[in-house]
């Protein structure tokens, strides 16, 4: 949460420095994004045996395309990022899970400054290179959920822009030991980004 609450402060000091009469760049029907993302797991444990993940701070991009002035769609990327497995506490292996997300958003137009939007959308991750329990612990290799997000574009001159977002996305994964399913691990994660986009 301390991670959370820094790229919050940071967003907002950033923001409220660019946040100047600046004209937004609407001339180009995409927009690419380089963000930091801090990933922090709901570990929800429906196996009842204590298990939770590392919370970490990961690099995204993401590609929009803008049907009309206020619908886009978003495609949302990392490279596949390793995860830590703990059991009450103590690190038992890892897992490697690569998360691309498609959303369709609302940007609301019209307010001078600002571009805030919604979104909303699915998630598929595939979850690879999984040790754990020295190979006794297993994982179902790939999961579908629903994303939910919201966030705002701040432009400042010549197409370039400062975003700051957040989303809500399902992640679940059945864990096996022994051959035995065990029951559902949900990450299901909030994920608060900072960055800068360009607008072509």
């Amino acid at each position: 949460m301390t991670a959370i609450r820094s790229l919050i402060a940071i967003a907002a000091a950033a923001a409220a420095v660019c946040a100047l009469p600046v004209q937004a760049q609407d001339t180009g029907n995409f927009i690419v994004r380089a963000r930091a993302v801090h990933l922090d797991s709901a570990n929800k444990d429906g196996t009842n045996l204590g298990l939770t993940i590392n919370d970490k701070t990961i690099p995204e991009v993401d590609l929009s395309y803008f049907f009309s002035p206020n619908l886009a769609a978003e495609l949302i990327l990392t490279y596949p990022q390793k995860q830590t497995v703990y059991l009450n506490g103590a690190e038992i292996g890892s897992f490697k899970h690569l998360p691309p997300t498609l959303t369709l958003q609302y940007h609301f137009t019209g307010l001078n400054g600002f571009r805030p939007y919604v979104g909303a959308g699915v998630n598929y991750t595939n979850i690879s290179a999984v040790n754990i329990l020295n190979g006794t612990g297993g994982l179902k290799h790939n999961s579908w959920g629903l994303a939910a997000q919201v966030g705002v574009d701040v432009p400042v001159g010549g197409g370039w822009l400062l975003n700051v977002d957040v989303k809500k996305v399902q992640i679940g994964t059945n864990v096996y030991l022994s051959g035995a399913d065990k029951g559902k691990f949900k990450v299901d994660p909030l994920l608060v980004g900072v960055g800068f986009g360009k607008r072509f």
